[in-house]
């Protein structure tokens, strides 16, 4: 009987020091882990300019897509499918595009709440470096799998799942103006790899859910720390 009591006591104790372990882990606890294991604050800063080369599958249709990013400067996705081409291009002073399937066959100035919504893809690294951003993030529960963290302040409202155990982000959750309309967007990503040169941890597997259709993209090239002329983000004159 004494040994199951004491047996009981330390289960109780172990318990117990879990609970609180669990409870004293801050949003910024969990941020660091993450910016640990995707490589560190001095591999993260050494990212400067990317060129991202994938495929992007959208209801049965599959087409070849390209981003070109200078953090801070320019971001510009090149998308081909099936011969109609569409571009989205975003700078920190306004942003344009090309999109036959939205009536705009010819260069259009993005709206200004597509433009806020969007200009987080200039940021390197949101979650990494949200206080220099501007935002704050809290711990906003758990599910079986993450840790919810929730940031705010001058880009949209975003919620990253953040994996107990490998700490990278599964899931983000958002919502932004797209087409004119509000919409939640989900975005799953997967099989992370490291980057050429930098050595930092970057999901070559991304899923898309929008209210209308659901986009997977399997990416098949990445360049890092590319030269890029600025003109590349310049709305062509028409």
């Amino acid at each position: 009987m004494e040994a199951l009591i004491k047996r009981s006591f330390f289960v109780l104790a172990a318990t117990t020091l879990s609970l609180t372990t669990l409870r004293a882990q801050t949003a910024d606890d969990i941020v660091n882990k993450y910016v640990a294991a995707i490589g560190g604050k001095d591999a993260l800063n050494n990212l400067h300019s990317l060129i991202i080369q994938a495929t992007t599958s959208v209801m049965g249709n599959d087409g070849d897509t390209q981003d070109t990013i200078v953090f801070g400067k320019g971001y510009k996705n090149h998308s081909d499918f099936g011969g109609t081409t569409l571009v989205t291009c975003i700078t920190p002073n306004g942003g344009w595009t090309i999109n036959p399937f939205m009536g705009a066959s010819t260069p259009t100035a993005l709206p200004e709440d597509q433009l806020k919504s969007q200009q987080i893809n200039l940021t390197l690294d949101p979650l990494a470096n949200y206080a220099a951003n501007g935002n704050t993030i809290v711990l906003d529960g758990q599910d079986s799998a993450d840790y919810k963290i929730k940031m705010t302040g001058k880009g949209p409202e975003m919620t990253y799942f953040i994996n107990m155990k490998t700490y990278l982000i599964d899931k983000v959750t958002t919502h932004m103006s797209m087409g004119g309309q509000d919409a939640d967007v989900n975005i799953g990503f997967s099989d992370y790899r490291k980057l050429p040169d930098v050595g930092l941890m970057y999901p070559y597997a991304e899923n898309l859910d929008l209210p209308q259709a659901s986009l997977a993209i399997t990416i098949k090239k990445v360049t890092v720390n590319p030269t890029v002329d600025p003109s590349v983000f310049d709305m062509p004159k028409q």
